[in-house]
């Protein structure tokens, strides 16, 4: 079983008990941080035999001083026939208060001990710790294999907000509260009787010889004690001659002769005590209450990760594969394997499964685990999504080793890559596995492909090569699940002319307002920012086309830059939106390509309708952080898009400088790229102060600028794949 299936299985079936734990543990965090407010402490040079006499003189009939964890000096006696508890000063010996052990009902501390079943609730509430203990463990392999190991576990999260929640929380408290698992299972061996933790009492007994018994204070035992290292002093009966003193220290326990003040019998701590002792005080918080503290809020916490590990369960549950319409294997002549870590690359194997069948194949989809050929066999197909630091899917952590082992056979095998160009290790896992077949002999029919944050468009673009290469008709128009959408109206428009085969326009759209009731029930728009993605339906048309945003939600409203595309649906149907109109739309994160929060340079560049992004960017520079802009367009009079806007920021300072190339009018100064080469220097300098790069354009224009920038790089011994892993450097390219 792996680490991904016991941490998934150990939270929905016991989730729920260490939801109990955890709150009860965050409640009973609350008494040392409420202990340690009550009374004073012992001043740091008292002696206990000092204390003795303050205590005597104060407390008639006192049988047992206790100090508590917290440093509170407690006093038990007996006033007649009735037992007293009291605090005192012990500057003085003075009454402050009657002691209560707890401020919480007893059954919150029982139901944390033993789930309110007694002896046979310790054994669960020991198991319980077990279980949290292997899911935190667990959380860790995962967390480590989901950043790309340790160097990346500070690096920024990204996923549904239900992963981002689940991920976050464990980076802060993980380490809590694997500490208190195993401190509770230390403990639990103790009070299941496991383990032993002193050592036999001896028998020693006070010989009386005629003289008056001393009292505390004229015991010579007790004034090399300081009162900061008691436990616990239980006085000797007063009905019993024999009894003696017995002092309990954090070095050991002793037992004094009440007549002569000789130490009859002196035990050291036992390593099993003093284990114990520490993890009494690493899982309760007693005598350091701003651990308490800590350790309420890592109890809280775990409620947290049960109610968004639901949500990330149900959610991977709505994703499970259910592919319809499933040739059996043997049967099939076109097979394809499938590596998915969330579920999404399933949706789109049933595009292709669908796609195909439609044209007379016999087609049956598996995991990629399951990777093998038949008699039957004549196509091949693997949709690979990468996970992590370029690792395989969970579920697929093995398949490249299987594959590896595997006779190669006359019979083409195509990968399709799914990733994220954010991440540095883009389709990695593709890219090995391609990389693998082709080494053994496989051949294919079309090269390896990477689809870009799951992109429909490419996809499709894709199935246009499939189609050719087969020599038959593939369509694959996959349809994503939408997420709930808002009404948008158009409140303002800005058009360019008709420049070179393409129309556009800078679409705004009034933002609605969304109520309480909108956000529980999953209406209207999420928070956005600038760079996230704008999701429209265009009429007549099943699939999302993505915009990247020029605006967050902070401006009020949305912003887009639209060009025709030829054919286009919903380019068409954008640009001919009038004034008072209104769309459908949803928002997409785009969190590997926001900006964070810096006073570092920004060096954006950007070339057509690629600029959008960036311009939310300095909209948004509040700061007033140094950013530079590198603008590259065909004509300044037709696709100068925002110009007006970045004069504007010019003079407020939110953008330091911008640089425009034009590659259609005489002396325009070529592309993007060729800006960038010419101010070298500069650049290089603000790569050497730590910039950060964001690109936004055209995949052929960013794969030009990455050219461009690596050769400017190589005196620092940096290179864009390396600004990548420090996340310095993001595209988002169409």
């Amino acid at each position: 079983m792996s680490w991904k299936a016991v941490h998934r299985w150990l939270g929905l079936t016991l989730g729920t008990l260490t939801v109990v734990l955890g709150i009860t543990g965050a409640v009973l965090a609350l008494d040392p941080v409420l202990q340690a407010w009550k009374a004073p402490s012992a001043p740091g040079g008292l002696s206990v035999a000092t204390l003795v006499e303050r205590v005597t003189g104060n407390v008639p009939g006192a049988e047992e001083i206790r100090r508590l964890p917290s440093g509170a000096i407690v006093v038990f006696s007996f006033a007649g026939d009735q037992p007293q508890a009291s605090y005192i000063d012990p500057a003085d010996g003075r009454v402050l208060g009657a002691y209560q052990p707890s401020a919480l009902p007893r059954w919150v501390k029982n139901l944390h001990r033993s789930l309110l079943l007694g002896d046979v609730g310790r054994w669960g509430a020991a198991g319980i710790a077990l279980t949290m203990g292997t899911l935190c463990v667990s959380a860790l392999v995962l967390l480590l294999r989901r950043m790309g190991g340790w160097r990346r576990l500070a690096a920024r999260v990204r996923g549904s907000l239900a992963q981002r929640i689940h991920v976050v929380t464990g980076r802060v408290v993980l380490v809590v509260l694997c500490l208190t698992s195993l401190t509770a299972l230390t403990m639990s061996a103790s009070t299941l009787g496991l383990v032993t933790l002193d050592s036999t009492e001896p028998e020693v007994l006070s010989v009386a010889s005629g003289r008056p018994a001393l009292l505390g204070a004229q015991l010579a035992s007790l004034k090399n004690f300081a009162v900061k290292d008691l436990r616990k002093l239980t006085f000797p009966g007063t009905a019993d001659p024999e009894d003696t003193w017995k002092v309990a220290t954090d070095q050991g326990q002793g037992w004094i002769d009440q007549y002569s003040g000789q130490m009859l019998a002196w035990q050291d701590a036992t390593v099993a005590q003093r284990v114990y002792d520490w993890a009494v005080v690493l899982h309760t918080g007693e005598a350091a209450w701003l651990w308490a503290v800590v350790l309420g809020l890592a109890g809280a916490s775990v409620l947290v990760f049960w109610l968004s590990g639901m949500v990330i369960w149900w959610q991977a549950r709505g994703q499970t594969p259910k592919i319809m319409g499933n040739t059996p294997l043997a049967q099939a002549d076109v097979l394809i394997f499938v590596a998915s870590e969330g579920g999404s690359t399933w949706g789109f194997a049933q595009t292709l499964h669908d796609a195909l069948s439609q044209g007379g194949h016999r087609v049956h989809a598996s995991a990629l685990e399951n990777f093998r050929t038949t008699a039957a066999t004549r196509q091949v197909f693997v949709l690979a999504a990468t996970y992590g630091e370029g690792q395989a899917p969970a579920h697929a952590s093995q398949a490249l080793a299987h594959i590896a082992k595997l006779d190669a056979s006359a019979v083409p095998v195509t990968v399709l890559g799914f990733g994220d160009r954010q991440f540095p290790a883009f389709c990695a896992f593709a890219v090995a596995l391609d990389q693998t077949l082709r080494a053994r002999g496989w051949p294919a029919l079309l090269p390896l492909e990477c689809i870009h944050q799951q992109s429909g468009q490419q996809f499709a673009r894709w199935g246009v090569a499939l189609a050719q290469a087969l020599g038959e008709p593939v369509v694959l128009e996959h349809v994503p699940r939408v997420p709930p959408t808002a009404a948008l109206t158009l409140m303002a428009r800005q058009d360019y002319p008709d420049a070179y085969g393409g129309a556009t326009a800078i679409l705004r759209f009034a933002w609605p307002v969304q109520g309480l009731g909108d956000r529980l029930r999953g209406h209207g728009l999420a928070r956005f920012a600038a760079g996230d993605l704008a999701g429209i339906v265009p009429p007549g048309s099943a699939v999302p086309r993505y915009y990247s945003l020029a605006s967050g939600w902070e401006d009020g409203f949305l912003e887009i830059c639209v060009r025709q595309m030829p054919g286009g649906l919903c380019s068409t149907h954008l640009l001919g939106l009038r004034v008072g109109d209104s769309i459908t739309a949803f928002i997409r994160s785009n969190p590997g390509f926001a900006l964070p929060r810096t006073r570092r340079p920004v060096l954006l560049i950007g070339a057509g309708t690629g600029i959008a992004p960036l311009a939310g960017f300095i909209r948004r520079n509040d700061r007033r952080s140094p950013m530079h802009l590198y603008f590259g367009g065909r004509d300044p009079a037709r696709d100068f898009y925002f110009a007006a806007d970045l004069q504007r920021w010019l003079g407020e300072g939110r953008l330091a400088t911008i640089q425009t190339v034009f590659s259609r009018v005489p002396n325009g100064g070529g592309y993007v790229q060729d800006a960038l080469r010419r101010d070298a220097e500069r650049v290089r300098g603000l790569l050497a102060q730590g910039a950060i790069v964001r690109v936004c354009g055209s995949r052929v224009m960013a794969q030009g600028v990455a050219e461009a920038l690596d050769v400017m790089l190589a005196p620092l011994q940096l290179s864009v794949a390396a600004l990548k892993a420090q996340e310095r450097y993001a595209e988002d390219v169409f």
